[in-house]
């Protein structure tokens, strides 16, 4: 009855979540492109923020991936906030991708056995589809448009936590730096914070920097808890990780409330 009761609120918490932020940003100025992806089987819209003296020279950046990246979605806001961080010299240039969303609980998703999860969206579970899209499609189509270093990253909230940090836990390799706020671990029964331990065995070699954050909400700050734990108790030399717990910040207040300090955690002192 506990389990069907916390399966009911992670529901409920989740399509109150709307990815559509209530603020209305400036839009900074931006590309914007489609690429018609065989991998996801659609079109997907591209955002693109280089940095102010982008094209005043010949300099190459890192990236920045995020979903949740359309211009009704989260990208101005992260775009400007980037832009200030840069400016205050607090973190490097950067070049900012985002990603608008079609599907964004089937995209965002991994498998689920949960009947309660499955309610989320007429198709859910489609995360490692996604993520094909991005490694084989939009990196290669990204890197032939714009001047990038071998450098990236990827950052996301909610749902899109969910997908960097099933990144970060099953895919490592494929980004250097991995930003998740207030991430949705309860999705499928906590899975992934179930076999993290596991997952951090097999890490490569390479150095990865991982930085996260929980809220005060109750099926959020368990599975970030408990994940901050694990990393604890693993303390991989090669893994450099933050975890930071919010208790004042709710799940629709904890990604503007806390993205500058993610940042320049994350890329300041690179």
């Amino acid at each position: 009855m506990k389990f069907i009761f916390a399966s009911i609120f992670s529901l409920l918490l989740l399509l109150s979540c709307n990815s559509t932020p209530s603020i209305q940003d400036p839009i900074p100025e931006h590309d914007t492109f489609s690429i018609e992806s065989k991998l996801v089987g659609e079109r997907r819209i591209i955002n693109v923020w280089t940095p102010t003296n982008y094209k005043n020279n010949t300099e190459k950046f890192p990236v920045l991936y995020m979903a949740d990246g359309g211009i009704k979605e989260d990208f101005p806001h992260i775009a400007n906030t980037i832009s200030e961080l840069i400016f205050a010299k607090k973190i490097p240039p950067m070049i900012l991708v985002g990603i608008e969303n079609t599907q964004r609980r089937r995209d965002l998703t991994g498998f689920t056995a949960i009947a309660e999860d499955k309610k989320a969206a007429p198709i859910v579970g489609k995360s490692e589809s996604f993520r094909n899209f991005i490694k084989e499609e939009l990196i290669p189509d990204i890197n032939k448009k714009y001047r990038t270093t071998d450098k990236k990253g990827i950052i996301g909230e909610s749902l899109s936590g969910l997908f960097v940090t099933e990144t970060f836990l099953e895919h490592p390799e494929m980004f250097d730096y991995y930003i998740a706020f207030d991430p949705s671990l309860w999705w499928n029964d906590h899975f992934l914070v179930k076999n993290a331990k596991m997952e951090l065995g097999k890490f490569p070699q390479e150095e990865k920097r991982f930085w996260f954050a929980g809220s005060s909400a109750e099926d959020i700050f368990i599975h970030t808890n408990e994940l901050e734990k694990i990393l604890k108790t693993t303390n991989l030399p090669n893994v450099k990780w933050n975890y930071s717990p919010e208790p004042k910040e709710q799940h629709n207040t904890i990604f503007r409330a806390t993205k500058e300090k993610a940042l320049i955690w994350t890329f300041g002192n690179q």
